[in-house]
């Protein structure tokens, strides 16, 4: 699929798509919790649609009514002896550690990019866990065969906090008792708070945070939920809703409506960037209203929100001045090696991007010419690029531009939406 998008002006209100963040560990907590769980506002991107899918395969039964989705749980059941991930690697690497509490041997699969992901954290840490694992010369697919057993571990959290919120999530719902989960280098921390806050939401039991350096499950954790049914509006998400807010600093007057500023998400952090920025914004409660206006270079940290990097990518273009973003290393493993990726595609748009050990720093404030770029197969490239394209001199041209559909799949809607006809 290609998509040209002309120099816009944007106007309306928008909102904001449902956090898949969210979405997916509401997955996992309905099926651990047992009972009923009813999601309202789910989302409805390919990394959502392949959690659905897997907790199914672990033993749910899931239907949708009307808006909502409802779940039926007796706890974890596998029916299947593969669990499919497709692209989603928050999927992969937390549905792992639950399958791992089953007796049944199953293969951890995934497709695209996913297949090119280092998974050698499962097969140096799940076998201290009493579980058999192999992997494919440390790629998917993963095969194990638990049953999981909780005891004090310590692990690695540099490379992602998605390895350490399935196994927050397994050892709750083992109830896990008198154990500590030592976490050396932990990135992104928002996310485990977002974890944590799932967890409690639905009633299971939540460890003791110490500082982010240990997590201990004492034996008065609080008991699992009774309650038969639960409902659970997921959130709008921070990370695209980050695209609609650079798009009106860049080239819009626009409202965006279903972020909730008090979330635990990480990427709420767009915020000081576009307060650093000098952009237009108005921040209310239930609303963020953000208006084009001239922008100036930032200096914003990443680490914990790497996600952030393309639609801050986007925006520093339009600084005026030498824009600084910090947590490069964070970069690699996502569905391209995005600090490669935006270095060449935003080239192609005048931008010039340089790679300097843990920074990324853009040459802001020269003109953006519109180009024929390339999504890398990587969703946020491809919205990257479309709100560059807003304000450059002549359309550009994306190609693969499809990859939208695993976070964001109704974006090209509400862009064509938003733009007067």
């Amino acid at each position: 699929m290609q998509v040209t998008i002309s120099p816009s002006f944007l106007k309306g209100t928008i909102t904001a798509p449902a956090s898949k963040s969210a979405m997916q560990r509401a997955c996992a907590a309905a099926l651990l919790k047992k009972g009923q769980t009813v999601l309202q506002n789910p989302g409805v991107s390919d990394d959502d649609l392949a959690a659905l899918e897997i907790i199914q395969q672990l033993g749910a039964i899931v239907e949708k009514d009307g808006g909502q989705i409802v779940i039926e749980s007796k706890g974890l059941q596998p029916v299947s002896d593969e669990i499919n991930c497709g692209e989603s690697g928050l999927s992969s690497r937390m549905f792992t550690w639950i399958a791992a509490l089953s007796e049944k041997s199953i293969s951890i699969t995934g497709k695209g990019s996913l297949v090119k992901r280092p998974f050698s954290f499962f097969t140096d840490v799940l076998p201290q866990l009493d579980v058999k694992c192999t992997s494919n010369n440390g790629l998917l697919p993963l095969q194990i065969q638990g049953p999981l057993h909780p005891k004090d571990i310590e692990i690695d959290g540099s490379l992602s906090s998605q390895f350490l919120t399935g196994l927050l999530f397994a050892y709750s719902a083992v109830g896990a008792s008198d154990v500590t989960i030592t976490v050396k280098d932990l990135n992104s921390k928002p996310y485990i708070d977002l974890t944590l806050q799932v967890m409690q939401d639905f009633g299971l039991p939540v460890p003791v945070n110490n500082n982010y350096a240990s997590f201990y499950f004492s034996d008065k954790s609080v008991e699992p939920s009774s309650k038969s049914s639960f409902a659970y509006a997921v959130e709008g998400d921070w990370s695209g809703g980050a695209f609609l807010l650079a798009a009106g600093a860049i080239a819009g007057d626009l409202v965006v409506k279903g972020l909730n500023v008090f979330s635990t998400q990480a990427d709420k952090n767009v915020l000081q960037a576009l307060m650093q920025c000098g952009a237009n914004i108005s921040i209310e409660e239930k609303q963020i209203h953000v208006r084009r206006g001239k922008l100036k270079a930032f200096h914003f940290n990443a680490t914990d929100c790497p996600d952030l990097f393309p639609p801050l990518v986007a925006l520093a273009a339009y600084c005026e001045g030498t824009s600084v973003i910090e947590g490069v290393h964070r970069l690699k493993h996502k569905e391209s090696n995005r600090a490669l990726t935006l270095q060449e595609e935003f080239a192609k748009m005048g931008v010039t991007i340089e790679l300097q050990d843990d920074l990324m720093i853009i040459r802001g404030g020269s003109k953006v010419v519109g180009a024929s770029v390339h999504s890398r197969h990587d969703h946020r490239i491809a919205m990257a690029c479309a709100v560059a394209a807003l304000g450059a001199e002549g359309p550009t041209t994306i190609d693969e531009a499809e990859a939208v559909n695993k976070s964001y799949p109704q974006f090209w809607e509400h862009l064509h939406s938003l733009t007067p006809a």
